[in-house]
């Protein structure tokens, strides 16, 4: 099933977060949110939920995210963080 991942990277933390969304539109919808929310710097939480695991959820201080991207993830490839090794 093919699936879009938005991951976070939050300052000074090597783990990036993830969340999964079904549909591309849904996917750029919430990194739009995200840029704008780092954009605006007001601190406030974000919270995201994921639509691939149900139940899992985020809640991120806005200030505390340095880089936001989306990715296609598929089979395989979903365990991997797009633009970024893991070791």
């Amino acid at each position: 099933m093919l699936m879009y991942t938005v991951e976070i990277t939050l300052k000074n933390n090597p783990i990036a977060l993830s969340v999964q969304r079904k549909e591309q539109e849904h996917a750029d919808a919430l990194y739009r949110v995200i840029a704008n929310a780092i954009a605006d710097g007001n601190t406030k939480i974000l919270e995201l939920t994921c639509e691939k695991q149900e139940g899992k959820k985020i809640s991120v201080l806005t200030s505390e995210i340095s880089a936001v991207q989306v990715s296609e993830k598929s089979g395989a490839s979903a365990n991997m963080g797009a633009g970024f090794i893991r070791g």
